[in-house]
């Protein structure tokens, strides 16, 4: 049963991000005000905002004016809903609840901004200091009351920072922008050191094979712009939970050699 909440919770928590991924866009308040259709602007009732649900059954189009929903909305729900999931049985909060239902609510906090990262990046190429900003602030907060050394995290901090400004001075901003260097101080706030390197190689592999792919498939060219606080963010997922296991599994194999 409680896993059947955390995935529900999730999917809520999924629409919720999607508003303000969209009202980030519009440049409107998240707190306040009806969701409304993109196209119509007609406010969306209880049974048209049901996560997952709605989209199923109005199958992909507004109620209103009939045109398609983006795939964003279901697909964010469930995304959020997975990662909250794996996230439980990664913790086992149940069988540990005093001393790891504190590092879960975190966990689940930064996967939040992370998500909104991923998405936004990815759908309008621009990571938001209204979004990095409060994350990093939390970050360093959330992290220090977890007891971690704040020294450790502003240190990765600066050294992710750091890595992204070498490269937006040596490309004269060509590969590099503001809002990556930002982001490189929220993965070093939230994961600390040594993780955050992780992150980055994690984020700069898949980057570089995804991008291979897409030039493979000509739907890229080598100068092409490309979404890379998506991979940051997504490096900083898998880093926030699986750091210990990949640099056990790498170690291994460097041994073994």
């Amino acid at each position: 049963m409680t896993v059947i909440f955390i995935f529900i919770f999730g999917l809520i928590i999924g629409s919720f991000l999607n508003a303000v991924i969209c009202r980030l866009k519009e440049n409107e308040q998240f707190v306040r005000g009806r969701s409304k259709c993109p196209y119509c602007r007609h406010s969306l009732g209880f049974w048209d905002l049901i996560p997952l649900a709605s989209f199923i059954f109005l199958k992909a189009r507004c109620r209103y004016c009939h045109k398609k929903i983006s795939w964003q909305y279901p697909l964010v729900e469930l995304a959020t809903a997975l990662v909250f999931t794996i996230g439980y049985f990664h913790y086992q909060f149940p069988n540990y609840l005093i001393t790891l239902l504190p590092y879960y609510l975190i966990y689940l906090v930064f996967s939040c901004f992370l998500i909104i990262i991923f998405v936004y990046d990815l759908k309008h190429y621009l990571i938001l200091d209204k979004v990095t900003l409060p994350a990093l602030i939390l970050a360093l907060a959330l992290n220090f009351l977890l007891g971690l050394s704040i020294i450790n995290l502003l240190i990765a901090a600066l050294v992710a920072a750091g890595f992204f400004f070498l490269q937006f001075i040596v490309s004269k901003g060509k590969w590099i922008g503001g809002g990556d260097l930002r982001l490189g101080l929220v993965m070093g706030a939230m994961l600390g050191w040594p993780k955050v390197a992780l992150a980055l190689m994690l984020a700069y592999v898949l980057g570089a094979a995804i991008g291979i792919f897409l030039i493979i498939l000509k739907k890229k060219q080598l100068n092409s712009p490309m979404p890379f606080g998506t991979f940051l963010s997504l490096g900083t997922w898998v880093a926030l939970l699986w750091s210990e296991e990949i640099w056990h599994f790498y170690s291994s194999i460097i041994s073994n050699k």
